[in-house]
């Protein structure tokens, strides 16, 4: 009988008590019925940013390839085509159950990365195309990532997303990792071209996952408390079509202060980012006019920023989130910020620039990022899909394009970059004092409701 029980343990090394299961207990703080949920949600967000990344340094040369003076135009046409693409998202989550709309989703991104390669291929138009390419992969990247945290917010109560979602979240960080370490090593003898072809294979591999989290999928979302954890096979009834008008997102987020709050905080968010990506396009395009050298060191700033973010989210997220709670966790990304560009105020330069990005998107991926999707997980499920999808892509990329502008606007006027940095460092503060205000009405909404009332 124990010989038995040896060759069982082998045969299942994530079986409470086996090595590999004591080894995640010390990274994550997993109930075992949870096990098999989060080590496919951690998988599927591998794939889904490891095929992100490696087509992430071909978007920032595109977009300089398009021209520097053209990204304020490629940005407002990335927020048109998410005002077209948002109804039509509506309405295939309202008719078709999750099991069928979330493969449906990137299925049709693998297609739409097919036709580019062969475009790229046989050069055709290319700098319109490499316009194109921009635009769509900055839709790409928002709807691939949005349909992953509205599944994770739809599977998982508050109290486990404190728990779970930086452990998730490092998984997207493993795929960053690997991502731009592919098109390092890859972009010369693939050549640029071809990594289209890596990406597509990564996004069908996490279809694959999100079919088999499907079937590992704990408890629909319900709160449990701390000791205990819904049953695998405990399936959640709500994994149906939502139904609903095409437009409900919309209305959802007008009629709610909270999902308002976490609108503009995404808002500001996207200010920040805008102001620092067109400061790091003109630095970058300043340092160098070759293509490769360029896609190198925008492949060389994800690398750093993949291995700083999961060494933090595997062994301090969940830990942080838990001790200090979402609020705080939500504002160490607008504190990074307002320090940030007040460094480059002084000194903008290219090392500066690779600096503060890395610091920034680590902070935003390892701590802020996890804890704006556990503020999602208070809500309706109709909220989790529809009106997250509007703040994460309409408000998102609205705001992107009126930064675009903004900050075209301000160099047409004479600011130098340094001034736009100074100048930013207040709205900085807006946003923290935002980022608290929501990690307490998330702690309240997370109450049960007799405790709420008390």
């Amino acid at each position: 009988m124990l010989a038995g029980r040896r060759r069982n343990a082998r045969m299942h090394p994530m079986t409470p008590g086996a090595p590999a299961w004591r080894w995640l207990l010390r990274v994550v703080d997993v109930r075992p019925a949870e096990q098999k949920a989060l080590l496919w949600s951690f998988a599927y967000f591998f794939c889904l940013l490891a095929g992100y990344y490696v087509l992430r340094p071909l978007r920032d040369e595109m977009g300089i390839a398009g021209g520097v003076r053209n990204l304020q135009w490629l940005f407002t046409a990335t927020f048109v085509v998410m005002l077209a693409a948002v109804p039509v998202f509506g309405a295939v989550v309202g008719r078709l159950p999750r099991r069928r709309f979330v493969p449906l989703v990137y299925h049709f991104f693998v297609a739409n990365i097919a036709i580019f390669w062969l475009l790229l291929t046989f050069d055709v138009a290319k700098v319109q195309v490499a316009r194109v390419f921009f635009v769509w992969i900055s839709v790409f990247n928002l709807f691939a990532v949005s349909v992953f945290w509205s599944f994770m917010a739809d599977l998982f109560a508050s109290e486990q997303g404190k728990r779970l979602f930086g452990f998730i979240a490092a998984g997207g960080s493993a795929g960053a990792l690997l991502g731009p370490a592919l098109t390092v090593g890859l972009s010369v003898s693939l050549g640029p071209v071809n990594l289209l072809i890596v990406a597509a294979l990564f996004l069908e591999l996490a279809v694959l996952c999100a079919r088999r989290l499907e079937s590992a999928a704990p408890g629909g979302g319900r709160e449990t408390s701390a000791a205990a954890a819904p049953a695998p096979t405990d399936r959640p009834a709500q994994a149906g079509a939502l139904g609903g008008s095409w437009l409900a997102g919309i209305v959802l987020l007008l009629r709610s202060p909270y999902l308002a709050g976490i609108a503009l905080w995404i808002a500001l968010l996207s200010l920040a980012g805008t102001f620092l990506y067109f400061q790091q396009a003109s630095i970058v395009a300043a340092a160098s006019d070759d293509p490769a050298v360029r896609t190198r060191i925008f492949a060389s700033i994800d690398l750093a920023i993949g291995v700083l973010t999961i060494m933090v989210q595997f062994f301090a997220t969940g830990r942080l989130i838990a001790r200090f709670g979402v609020g705080r966790a939500a504002a160490a990304l607008p504190l990074v910020f307002g320090v940030g560009f007040l460094v480059l105020a002084a000194t903008p330069m290219l090392f500066v620039v690779i600096a503060f990005q890395a610091l920034q998107r680590t902070a935003n991926f390892a701590l802020s990022n996890p804890a704006r999707e556990i503020l999602f997980t208070v809500l309706e499920r109709e909220e989790k899909y529809k009106a997250k999808n509007v703040i994460d892509i309409v408000v998102f990329r609205g705001a992107d394009a009126l930064s675009g502008w903004l900050f075209s606007a301000l160099r047409g006027a004479g600011m130098e970059l340094s001034a736009i940095s100074l100048a930013t460092v207040p709205v900085t503060g807006l946003w923290l004092a935002l980022a608290l205000a929501l990690g307490r009405a998330q702690e309240r909404k997370a109450r049960p409701a007799g405790e709420a009332a008390s």
